[in-house]
């Protein structure tokens, strides 16, 4: 009996800091989401001016771009990803697609031309939990052609992960674990950071890191 009850106390303990972990990964996930601008503390990030390039930076929250800018982001979406997607297991879906964009918890970071202030690339990402962990999650990164091959998405990356210290195929992609055999259509990256290990994201251009 009395072994019986002390295993219930350790698996209600277990229980309780189950709890206690999922709860503070919660609260930091709401408080990120809460702030007004995650560039704020790294200014030197709101500009990128090389290459040929000269852009501003900004990182805000989907509900307050305009409908023009989001309907920009879909189109350029659309016009370098739908082949791509054609061509998955998946295909091309349009309203989730751009539902997905739209999303009350999406985040953008959004890179304008310094001149016009037209947009010329952007990545869209949450903060969110996965797998008991924070995570960022990124769902695009993309750039107009015209800007293209002048470091411009790997700044963009940067951004997303200031503390980043690797960048590789996750462990749990389909073309290392085999999970879906040799034809799968996607890959699944992850970059790790001071902060954590790796941790898997998913799709065509779909990826995360805590």
């Amino acid at each position: 009996m009395g072994r019986k009850s002390g295993r219930a106390k350790e698996k209600k303990q277990r229980r309780l800091e189950e709890r206690a972990a999922m709860a503070a990964v919660c609260a930091k996930v709401e408080a990120a989401n809460k702030l007004r601008d995650p560039l704020e503390a790294f200014p030197v990030f709101k500009k990128y001016d090389r290459n040929g390039l000269d852009v501003s930076i900004e990182c805000c929250r989907v509900s307050v771009l305009e409908p023009p800018t989001l309907d920009w982001a879909f189109e350029l979406t659309k016009a370098n990803m739908q082949s791509l997607y054609e061509q998955s297991e998946w295909g091309w879906k349009e309203r989730e697609k751009r539902a997905e964009l739209r999303d009350e918890r999406s985040w953008f970071l959004l890179a304008r031309e310094a001149a016009a202030a037209r947009p010329v690339a952007f990545c869209s990402f949450r903060f969110d939990v996965e797998c008991g962990d924070e995570v960022l999650y990124c769902y695009e990164v993309q750039l107009e052609s015209r800007v293209r091959r002048r470091g411009l998405g790997k700044f963009l990356l940067q951004i997303l992960q200031l503390v980043a210290n690797r960048f590789e195929v996750d462990a749990s992609s389909p073309s290392v674990s085999g999970c879906c055999g040799d034809d799968s259509s996607y890959e699944i990256l992850s970059r790790s950071t001071r902060f954590g290990e790796p941790h898997p994201g998913g799709g065509p251009c779909a990826g995360c890191c805590h």
